[in-house]
C-alpha cells in the first residue's frame, strides 16, 4: 500500500513539474518582452542579454512617440477591435440561432460552406478584400477592418452549437405562441441566454482583432490611420531598428490582452467546453 501511494505521488510530482516547465517556458516571450522594454538596443544584444528590469523604460517610449503616432494608434485598435468584436457577436449569434432552430433549403450545405472557410488560410483573401474596399471605397477607413470579418465561421460554429445544446425549442415555440416575432424572440429571449457563448467568442474576437496585421497592412495607407501592430512594423528595419522602443510598444499593447485573459480565462474555457457533450 506504501508504495503504491509513493509511487501515485512520484506520478503526481512529475506531471506538477511537467506542467510547471511548460508554463515557464510558455510565459518566457513575455516575461523577456517586459524586461527588454525596460532596456536599451544596446543592453539588449549585450552577451549575456539582460535578465532583470531595467531603467530605460520612459526613454524608449519616448523614442517610440518620436517616430509614430503611437496613442492614436492605440485608439485605433481599441475601436476597431471593439466594433469588430460587437458585430462580430451580433452576425454571428444571428446565423448560428438559425441554423440551429430553423430549417431552410441547403441548410446543410450552407453550414458546410460555413465550416470551411475555416479552412481557408488569410492570405489567401488578400486580393479580394483590397478589391472589394476599393470598390466600397474604404481603402485607408477603419470600417475595412471590422465589417468583413463580422460574419466569423469560428463564431458561426460556436453560436450553432451553443444554442442547439443549451437553447429547448420548446421555448422558442412558446415565444411563438405568447405572440412574439421572429426577431423579438432572438433579442428578448435567446440572446440573454447566450451570455457564456458571446462571452467566450467575444473574447475570442477581441484577441484575433487585436493583433490582426495582415487586414490592416491590405487596407490601411496613412500612418496615422494605423493599428499598432502595424505601427510598431515601421520601426524594424534591417538596419537600423530601436527595439528598446519596439519592445516598449509591444509590451503596452500586449498588457491590455494579458489583463483581459487573466479575468476572463475561465469562463473562455467553460464556453468552449459548453455543447461538447450533448445529454
Amino acid at each position: 500500500m506504501k508504495l503504491s501511494q509513493l509511487s501515485n505521488n512520484k506520478a503526481r510530482y512529475t506531471g506538477y513539474a511537467i506542467v510547471l516547465a511548460g508554463a515557464l517556458l510558455m510565459f518566457s516571450p513575455f516575461y523577456f518582452m517586459f524586461v527588454f522594454a525596460t532596456h536599451t538596443s544596446s543592453e539588449i544584444f549585450s552577451m549575456p542579454p539582460p535578465l532583470w528590469f531595467g531603467s530605460a523604460f520612459l526613454d524608449n517610449m519616448a523614442s517610440l512617440m518620436r517616430h509614430i503616432p503611437f496613442w492614436r494608434n492605440l485608439g485605433w485598435s481599441f475601436y476597431t477591435a471593439t466594433m469588430q468584436t460587437l458585430l462580430t457577436l451580433l452576425v454571428t449569434s444571428m446565423a448560428g440561432y438559425a441554423f440551429a432552430m430553423y430549417e431552410f433549403r441547403f441548410k446543410k450545405a450552407l453550414f458546410a460552406l460555413a465550416l470551411t472557410a475555416m479552412l481557408v488560410p488569410p492570405f489567401l483573401g488578400m486580393i479580394p478584400t483590397f478589391m472589394t474596399m476599393n470598390l466600397l471605397g474604404w481603402i485607408n477607413e477603419p470600417r475595412a477592418l471590422y465589417v468583413p470579418g463580422a460574419a466569423a465561421a469560428l463564431g458561426v460554429f460556436l453560436m450553432r452549437q451553443y444554442v442547439a445544446s443549451a437553447i429547448p425549442s420548446e421555448l422558442i415555440e412558446a415565444a411563438r405562441i405568447d405572440g412574439c416575432g421572429e426577431f423579438r424572440i432572438y433579442w428578448s429571449v435567446v440572446l440573454p441566454l447566450l451570455g457564456p457563448a458571446l462571452g467566450t467568442l467575444g473574447l475570442i474576437s477581441f484577441i484575433q482583432a487585436w493583433n490582426n496585421f495582415l487586414s490592416a497592412l491590405v487596407v490601411l495607407r496613412s500612418p496615422s490611420m494605423y493599428t499598432l501592430p502595424l505601427a510598431l512594423r515601421i520601426l524594424q528595419s534591417p538596419t537600423n531598428s530601436d527595439w528598446g522602443a519596439v519592445m516598449a510598444g509591444s509590451a503596452v499593447a500586449v498588457l491590455p490582452l494579458l489583463v483581459l485573459f487573466a479575468f476572463t480565462s475561465r469562463r473562455l474555457i467553460d464556453g468552449l467546453t459548453t455543447g461538447a457533450v450533448k445529454a
